[in-house]
């Protein structure tokens, strides 16, 4: 599978555009191409698509995390570009009631290796990809207690690697079985997690590619 980081609060690779925000495009085998939150500014996220060599026609569905405008804010100005995807929400989305959307309402698989945590402390939902390493957690700010995001995710399997912002989380020992830490966005602990983890962390950024 590969994770490219579309937006983000820095830039890995020169030339995109670094925003309060998170995006990324998740590709897995036989799976339909999602893109996990839509960062805070929609023309950012198609001119950093466009760098990146990323069709927004070529995506079939959006997944979004939680309803916060660095996660939903360019969704308007993608689906301008592509009105086709299927968007996959919770029961939180009251700012997207004029859209179609698939409603989550607990931990459920989307596809045969593709899930959802469900919401979480009545906020966030997370995505689990299940590869043949384990699974590969994404998240989009981790607003839920982590431990609770951790446990939920680990009914669909062994967890291997986690992607996505974590804001204050700092119960560090959660992450021992890890194999692969990638924090984002808003996340306050990055060189603590570096610190401790330092052959499973990977800086994040737009223009990050993570292949498993």
């Amino acid at each position: 599978m590969k994770v490219t980081i579309i937006y983000d609060n820095t830039v890995h690779e020169e030339g995109l555009e670094a925003d309060w925000g998170f995006s990324c495009l998740v590709e897995a085998e036989n799976t339909p191409k999602i893109l996990f939150d839509t960062g805070s500014d929609g023309k950012i996220l198609l001119e950093n698509m466009e760098k990146l060599k990323i069709d927004p026609a070529s995506i079939n569905e959006v997944f979004l995390s939680h309803p916060h405008y660095d996660h939903v804010g360019g969704l308007q100005e993608f689906l301008r570009k592509n009105s086709e995807v299927k968007i996959h929400t919770t029961p939180s989305f009251y700012n997207l009631k004029n859209l179609e959307t698939n409603n989550i309402t607990g931990a459920t698989k989307i596809h045969e290796n593709i899930f959802s945590t469900g919401e979480l402390d009545g906020i966030e939902q997370s995505m689990g990809v299940v590869t043949g390493k384990g699974i590969v957690l994404i998240v989009g700010c981790s607003h839920p207690y982590m431990g609770h995001i951790l446990k939920k995710a680990k009914k669909f399997g062994k967890i291997y690697a986690i992607i996505g912002g974590m804001h204050g989380f700092s119960e560090f020992r959660l992450f021992k079985d890890l194999e692969l830490i990638c924090p984002t966005h808003c996340t306050q602990h990055k060189e603590k997690l570096k610190r401790l983890y330092p052959n499973k962390y990977i800086d994040g950024g737009a223009g990050r590619i993570i292949e498993i």
